[in-house]
């Protein structure tokens, strides 16, 4: 019996340590996922926003696309050389005459005039020459049949290879070439422009989920505290010194706060699924943020010049150049009042070739000139282009001018936000201070009897607004400084 206690006694401790081990197991498995679990900060955010977002993908091609539409342009510039085949299937030949000829035989005199030797005539009964319509008659003729004359060009080829060498243009391809550069810079602008709105999105969301997720340890504080509160006013119902109405107004209280933890949870889901949106992750993905702990103050950003600003801003950049863009299309338009001049060389080869009597080989000859091509009239048309390019040009600048207004006003209301917000941070500082003094107050007077349970409602919902104001105000000079450094076109990541 004794053995049997000891083996029972040594199995019980061996099972007790194979759980332990597995608690000890369980625990660094969960400690493991927890370190495993992905931290990200602002610059990560920002990181995977730009590695992920589709409009800034789309705004890399069109730079891509801009640069060859450059090196294309350059192009113009060179020679082009071209080649060109014909085959034609005819139905019919050429023939220059449509019988036999007889030409007549006669001599050509030192002066290289023709003429008939008197033995070359045709002598009538008399003796003399016959003459008929005031014309002598030879006497020989030579005959010219009509196969001779005859061109088969019923398989008719023909193989051109050409150079064309551009030598003015009226400054069209210079002014192309210089719209392909300035295409090239505006391409680069409205990347930078579509990279700051991307890092603006990104930090919305990101100090949105700060927010809330300082909000949802609030309202967890709260309903916690309501809680307790809940079970002192219903024990001291109990006893006879709280009344029912007592009860009931801290039962209300806790069912709004858990209201309140409610939304403050659902707009956290929400907050993190956009934000998960906008860097590329699954919406379902839950990661913890770095920046957690807002109570810090907020750098100062430099002030800037308005020429500064107008420097920096990708808006007046993109304007500026667009702008220029369409002053270089008034040269082109300009261009089709002046003439052209090209250069060309060619090689033509043909068969059947005439070159060396008719031949059905293949034979050709090359040639060299200059084209020159000059308007002289076209009912108006250049001057109306030219008219219309201007007008486009003047529509620019107009734009060009609001959109500084425009940055001016942003300007102006982002610094006057930013001093605004550092005025509120510190009042907000302040009525927690005194909204954190008041709850201490009211909880030992209510501890005491002194004060009645309605005022220690009071001083809660004054602390959870004071606390509530506290994050938003942080939140919000957070985002005053992006705006601002937007505003100055120094938001760079």
């Amino acid at each position: 019996m004794k053995l049997d206690y000891k083996n029972e006694k040594v199995m019980k401790r061996i099972t007790e340590c194979k759980s332990g081990l597995s608690l000890v197991i369980v625990l660094l498995s969960f400690m493991s996922q927890l370190d495993a679990q992905e931290v990200l900060s602002l610059e990560d955010c920002r990181r995977l926003a730009i590695e992920n977002n589709k409009k800034l993908k789309i705004a890399d091609e069109e730079v891509k696309a801009s640069e060859a539409q450059k090196a294309e342009a350059f192009t113009k510039y060179l020679p082009s050389i071209d080649a060109m085949g014909v085959y034609l299937r005819n139905q019919k030949e050429i023939n220059l005459l449509a019988d036999d000829a007889h030409l007549p035989v006669g001599s050509i005199s030192s002066d290289g005039n023709f003429t008939f030797r008197p033995d070359q005539l045709m002598v009538g009964s008399d003796g003399k020459p016959v003459m008929v319509n005031g014309q002598y008659v030879p006497k020989d003729y030579a005959l010219l049949p009509k196969e001779a004359m005859t061109v088969d060009e019923r398989n008719l080829g023909i193989v051109q290879v050409g150079l064309t060498q551009p030598i003015y243009m009226g400054g069209k391809i210079r002014a192309y070439n210089q719209i392909a550069g300035l295409s090239e810079r505006l391409a680069k602008s409205k990347r930078s422009q579509e990279l700051q709105n991307v890092i603006l999105s990104t930090d919305e969301a990101y100090w949105q989920i700060i927010s809330l997720v300082n909000r949802k340890k609030l309202a967890d504080k709260y309903v916690e505290t309501l809680t307790k509160f809940v079970h002192d006013v219903e024990l001291m119902h109990v006893t006879g010194v709280a009344t029912k109405a007592d009860v009931l107004s801290v039962r209300v209280k806790l069912n709004e706060g858990e209201m309140v933890q409610t939304k403050v949870d659902n707009g956290l889901s929400l907050s993190r699924m956009l934000l998960n949106q906008i860097c590329g992750l699954p919406t379902d993905t839950i990661v913890m943020l770095k920046e957690e702990v807002v109570d810090t103050d907020v750098d100062e950003v430099p002030t800037e010049s308005l020429e500064q600003v107008y420097s920096r801003r990708p808006e007046v950049a993109s304007l500026q150049l667009a702008t220029d863009i369409y002053k270089k299309k008034e040269k082109i338009a300009l261009s089709e009042y002046l003439p052209t001049i090209a250069l060309t060389a060619n090689y033509l080869s043909s068969t059947p070739s005439f070159f060396d009597g008719v031949s059905t080989k293949f034979d050709g000859m090359w040639s060299v000139g200059i084209g020159i091509k000059a308007p002289i009239f076209h009912w108006g048309a250049s001057r109306k282009s030219l008219r219309g390019a201007k007008a486009q040009t003047n529509a620019m600048n107009y734009k060009l001018q609001e959109a500084k207004e425009q940055i001016e006003l942003q300007v102006n209301q982002s610094e006057f936000k930013m001093k605004e917000v550092t005025k509120k941070l510190a009042m907000a500082r302040k009525n927690l201070e005194r909204a954190e003094e008041n709850l201490k107050f009211a909880n030992l007077g209510f501890k005491e009897g002194t004060i009645p349970v309605l005022n220690v409602l009071e001083a809660q919902t004054a602390w959870l607004t004071a606390n509530s104001e506290l994050i938003d105000t942080q939140i919000e000079a957070r985002l005053c400084k992006v705006y601002l450094e937007r505003a100055y076109g120094t938001l760079e990541f």
